[in-house]
């Protein structure tokens, strides 16, 4: 037998086990919504630890408990959890009814619950420490909830924009590695002018700067928080001096740049922040597909292909074709970025859907919203590690193209102007003969200066 304890709510009562932390609303919580089967982001878990951590400190510090020992417990049980140290504690589904009341409630029963034991008081002892009058005491989950998300989101952006700085320098090394490397260059996938490879890494590192500097200015945009507005905004509830220094001792203690809201109504019922910054996300995604399937594309073959570039060979790539070997790192990524595309309209619908003075969906927004960053996180750090970093170029075919493709007659119209250029074409095509034969062979030209017009400077100079 399990041995159990009785707790009650509004609805009425219900055992639960005995020895573990989370109490009957989050029991209820269980039951109700068995829907993702995946749990509250472990984040967002340790982030809503250190909004209860600020709340305790200022209720504290405005001597709203009489027992500092108490305060000291329930001070303890909130640090813990920053550290992530009671996660396995909440058990709530990720998506859940209520706009997070869930969530905040298995975040006051454990909270509780845990002070309650550092008091060596029995578990479920709410007279003693209670999950709504102490653990809750001045706040809602309406200001509490998007508050811990925004400090779940700026810390992981924050690694994001690392990773997706190291894969732009991954890039950036890639151009100076292959900046001698002339090849063709193709628009609509057909043949179009001369260029480097180091060039064509060059636009892809440029790309990711873009999306690096985009993402670090996110913080700016999720910086303000409604912690101190309750219900919807109003404060109701909570005395102005907490509403004052709540924000204070937050920012404190987790050294991001708080601000509370002006506008805390606002600040309660609008969440267009979310869609803002997953449309930074979303461009970031569309530029890892893009870069992405480019690198596939470059790899094709490694015979029948373009096979400019060699990917890392990383796992045998068929269970039924021998020597197979498939760009799985570029394909990883690719779907990562459509998830997160995906994601972004979830977030734009969600965010839209909100009613007057509190969106309901915010379980939602979260988390396709930290699923987006982690995604990014994770895809954007396996790109650079195991598949940029160790690109090499087959500069054998990439001679070959040159010296085979109409595309090299380009670089030779300033020389010798474009009908001999036509000329030339037709007769590499009417007597089976590479470009660069028929350009020596017709006369116009001698091998040094066909050489010397399709060289890295020549092919990059900006102009004629």
């Amino acid at each position: 037998m399990v041995n159990t304890r009785e707790e009650s709510d509004f609805i009425g009562k219900k055992q639960l086990p005995a020895d573990e932390l989370w109490g009957i609303h989050t029991a209820r919580a269980v039951e109700n919504f068995p829907i993702s089967g995946q749990k509250v982001h472990p984040e967002l878990i340790k982030a809503y630890g250190e909004v209860k951590l600020a709340c305790a400190q200022t209720n504290n510090s405005l001597g709203f408990w009489d027992d500092n020992t108490k305060a000291e417990a329930i001070e303890k049980a909130a640090f813990e959890m920053s550290q992530g140290l009671l996660n396995e504690q909440i058990l709530v589904d990720a998506l859940q009814g209520g706009a997070g009341t869930s969530t905040n409630m298995n975040v006051n029963e454990v909270l509780a619950n845990r002070a309650l034991q550092i008091l060596g008081k029995e578990l479920g002892d709410y007279a003693t420490v209670s999950p709504l009058d102490d653990i809750n005491l001045h706040q809602s989950t309406n200001d509490t909830y998007p508050t811990a998300l925004k400090v779940t989101a700026i810390r992981l952006l924050r690694e994001l924009e690392q990773n997706v700085l190291n894969l732009q320098e991954a890039f950036q090394q890639k151009e100076k590695e292959f900046s001698h490397i002339v090849k063709i260059g193709r628009t609509q996938l057909q043949d179009a002018v001369l260029t480097t490879l180091g060039r064509e890494m060059s636009a892809y590192a440029e790309a990711l700067n873009r999306d690096r500097w985009r993402i670090y200015k996110c913080e700016e945009r999720l910086r303000v928080v409604n912690l101190g507005g309750t219900a919807i905004g109003t404060g109701l509830g909570a005395p102005k001096q907490f509403i004052f220094r709540v924000v204070d001792k937050l920012r404190e203690n987790t050294n991001i740049g708080l601000a509370r809201s002006e506008n805390l109504i606002d600040g309660t019922q609008n969440v267009d922040v979310f869609v803002e910054v997953s449309g930074i996300l979303k461009a970031c995604a569309s530029n890892l597909l893009k870069i992405s399937n480019d690198l596939r594309l470059l790899s094709s073959g490694p015979h029948a292909g373009l096979a400019e570039i060699n990917l890392p060979q990383l796992q045998a790539g068929s269970s039924i074709m021998p020597g197979k070997v498939n760009p799985v790192i570029p394909e990883a990524v690719a779907q990562a970025a459509i998830k997160v595309m995906g994601n972004d309209q979830v977030i734009a619908q969600a965010c839209s859907a909100g009613n007057l003075e509190l969106n309901q969906f915010l379980p939602l927004i979260a988390h396709s919203f930290l699923e987006s960053i982690n995604l990014l996180k994770n895809a954007s750090k396996i790109f650079s590690e195991k598949c940029v970093v160790g690109i090499s170029a087959n500069e054998v075919i990439c001679r070959m193209n040159v010296d085979n493709s109409t595309a090299t007659i380009t670089a030779l119209v300033p020389a010798i102007g474009y009908d001999r250029c036509s000329e030339i074409i037709k007769m590499a095509e009417n007597s089976a003969l590479s470009i660069k034969e028929a350009a020596l062979l017709s006369g116009y030209l001698t091998d040094k200066e066909f050489e010397q017009l399709i060289t890295p400077e020549a092919v990059c100079r900006l102009g004629n």
